[in-house]
């Protein structure tokens, strides 16, 4: 086993709690398995191991990163994007495609989202040819992947491409895949508190499900036609 596994391993076998590795599975559908270390815990003994690795280079940690992903305990798939999340910066365009392989592997919002966000995004928005492989996906047999998709410029604010959040938004409103749904009006919802006005002409405008609408729209000043 790579040392810094095994060290992170000793890390979190140490925080595990008895009894909470069960409620952990349970709560995850019982998709995966858990050590028991509860996230206040789990952060304690992650951040100083990434803080750790800031020497070495993005190669290895994205090699690193693929080691975790395929240890048995989802605490290994959360420090995996805690990692990538903290050198997303770093990482070269051409790493996109392994980033994605990580997306679909194990996929859950615990993780998906994560890596959605805070490093295909970080990435995209540093490389922006890389949204035209962002259209593809946001038209991929796998939901997880069009969640992707719809969630990569969920922090961008004003350098967000609304054309684009609208054109996936717009193209997956149909999918009665909740995990799609929630992320549209997740998506639209973030937006909104840049452009409140495009986000409510958006969701006037567009046959959305109730719960897209409804999150698009929960922080928005609205009136009650917004419901119709």
């Amino acid at each position: 086993m790579n040392a810094d596994i095994a060290a992170l391993r000793a890390g979190l076998s140490a925080a595990a709690v008895p009894g909470k590795a069960a409620p952990m599975r349970a709560y995850m559908r019982g998709q995966f398995d858990f050590l028991g270390v509860p996230t206040p815990a789990r952060r304690k003994v992650s951040t100083p191991w990434v803080r750790a690795l800031k020497t070495q280079t993005a190669e290895y940690c994205l090699e690193l990163a693929e080691q975790l992903w395929r240890q048995p305990e989802r605490e290994f798939q959360y420090a995996a994007v805690d990692l990538l999340s903290a050198r997303a910066e770093t990482l070269p365009a051409a790493s996109l495609p392994r980033l994605l392989t990580l997306a679909a592997a194990k996929p859950w919002w615990d993780c998906v989202d994560g890596l959605a966000a805070w490093v295909v995004g970080t990435l995209v928005r540093r490389h922006r040819d890389l949204q035209h492989d962002m259209d593809a996906l946001s038209g991929d047999a796998d939901f997880w992947l069009r969640r992707v998709a719809i969630l990569h410029q969920l922090y961008w604010k004003t350098d967000t491409d609304a054309e684009r959040l609208f054109r996936y938004c717009a193209a997956n409103a149909g999918d009665a895949e909740f995990f799609i749904r929630k992320a549209i009006g997740w998506a639209l919802r973030e937006y909104a508190y840049t452009d409140a006005d495009a986000v409510r002409a958006f969701v006037a405008a567009t046959p959305l499900s109730g719960l897209s609408r409804r999150e698009a729209l929960k922080h928005i000043a609205r009136s009650t036609e917004d419901f119709r």
